[in-house]
């Protein structure tokens, strides 16, 4: 340094070559210590990987709703249409939703949300099983008609369906807000999955149980409808006895 150092600008001269200049740079930018970048590894990233992702999300999803449906309708029988029907409608107004909101708030939907959403069919199936058991409950030993089963049943089966909603829920805020990325996006499908399953137990699963139960096939118990004696009494260890509504 020969000048003054006008405004800040500082120059410095000698004889330097490109590569005497680039190291005396870097060593000004990044300190005294020399620098060297050894190449690790070499990764090929296809432009087309969070499509396949996405397909592989969306895959993975129906496979667990299929199985989940199955189950139903092997363990529940004429029940289990009831659990698939209100998965069809939770399902639906999933897909409103994201519609909606990708349309009003440019939501995208991604990989973690579609884990996400993954995660929430068996929080919602859940839902239904908690309500199926404590119908059989009720008719245990034939202590109840199906109808006043219905009843009862719900009024014990929506405080669980809630408090275990609401511990969902929590969780899915507090993640969704202490997370970044992708985890924030799992956050936000569970939160959003968790708020439907509540309206679809309120507002169609059991107006739609009660509305079966002035059937004969479910009031008297058929053996496809779930509520035999026969299939009570394999998850109860005793004989129980329908009573008609």
């Amino acid at each position: 340094m020969i000048s003054p150092i006008p405004g800040g600008r500082a120059e410095i001269t000698g004889g330097f070559d490109q590569i005497s200049a680039t190291n005396l740079a870097d060593q000004l930018k990044y300190g005294a210590l020399p620098l060297k970048f050894n190449r690790s590894s070499v990764d090929t990233v296809s432009s087309t990987l969070g499509q396949d992702q996405l397909q592989g999300g969306l895959i993975a999803g129906l496979i667990g709703l299929a199985l989940v449906v199955v189950y139903c309708m092997l363990y529940y029988r004429g029940l289990g249409i009831v659990a698939v029907l209100s998965l069809v409608v939770a399902t639906v107004l999933t897909y409103t939703a994201v519609v909606v909101l990708g349309h009003n708030a440019n939501f995208r939907l991604s990989l973690p949300h579609i884990i996400g959403l993954v995660v929430s069919i068996g929080i919602t199936a859940d839902s239904f099983i908690v309500y199926f058991e404590r119908i059989r409950d009720e008719m245990k030993e034939g202590r109840r008609s199906l109808r006043a089963a219905v009843e009862v049943a719900w009024v014990r089966a929506r405080r669980t369906i809630l408090i275990a909603d609401a511990v969902m829920f929590i969780a899915a805020i507090v993640l969704y807000f202490l997370a970044v990325g992708g985890v924030a996006g799992f956050a936000f499908a569970m939160g959003l999955t968790t708020l439907i399953d509540v309206v679809v137990v309120f507002l169609f699963t059991k107006p739609f149980i009660a509305m079966l139960a002035k059937l004969k096939f479910f009031a008297k118990g058929h053996p496809l409808s779930g509520l035999d004696s026969e299939r009570m009494s394999e998850a109860t260890g005793h004989k129980t006895t329908p009573q008609e509504a």
